[in-house]
């Protein structure tokens, strides 16, 4: 049997990553901005985004399945299901979500950061050319604060890829645990 603390502390890491995931989703639902010409930029529109969104979502729907199981196992010490399945399902479901949420979070700073940049290069070049500084600087200030709430939506959704990753060790030590390797 796994150490009293090992599953005490998979439900801690499901409540802080459910909690990350959730707060991810909503910070970069809630992340849009209206150019001078009444053009509205959503996070949508760019399609990594998406699949960050994806990837949240996913993570959350997994692990708000696998809090009652986790609730009941901290407190029981038995599994709720008791046919030896649920640890070799944590084991290698644990390990898949781990690995969607990484790639979220890749794809959410891969091109929230080149993006950026790309923009202020063109923001310095229409600069160069002679448009309006004045205006240039209110889109630069809306697309950089666009950019950063999505930077800021994967940095949430990193911190839920970095708690999966530890519960996926957890739940390695706990499989092993229960096949009498350890305990």
């Amino acid at each position: 049997m796994a150490s009293k603390s090992i599953p005490a502390s998979i439900l801690v890491l499901r409540i802080v990553t459910l909690l990350a995931l959730v707060a991810s989703v909503v910070v970069l639902v809630t992340d849009h901005f209206t150019l001078q010409d009444g053009t509205r930029q959503y996070f949508q529109d760019i399609h990594a985004y998406r699949f960050v969104l994806a990837t949240a979502a996913i993570g959350a729907a997994y692990t708000l399945i696998q809090l009652p199981f986790d609730i009941y196992y901290a407190c029981t010490r038995k599994r709720l299901i008791r046919n030896g399945c649920m640890p070799e399902f944590d084991f290698y479901a644990d390990k898949l979500v781990s690995l969607v949420l990484a790639s979220g979070v890749g794809a959410g700073f891969g091109v929230g950061f080149e993006f950026k940049r790309v923009l202020n290069d063109l923001f310095l070049l229409l600069l160069a050319l002679g448009e309006d500084p004045v205006s240039l600087d209110e889109e630069q200030s809306k697309d950089n604060d666009f950019f950063n709430r999505a930077n800021i939506a994967t940095g949430v959704l990193l911190v839920g890829a970095i708690c999966m990753a530890v519960i996926s060790v957890l739940s390695s030590i706990n499989r092993t645990s229960n096949r009498g390797y350890f305990g």
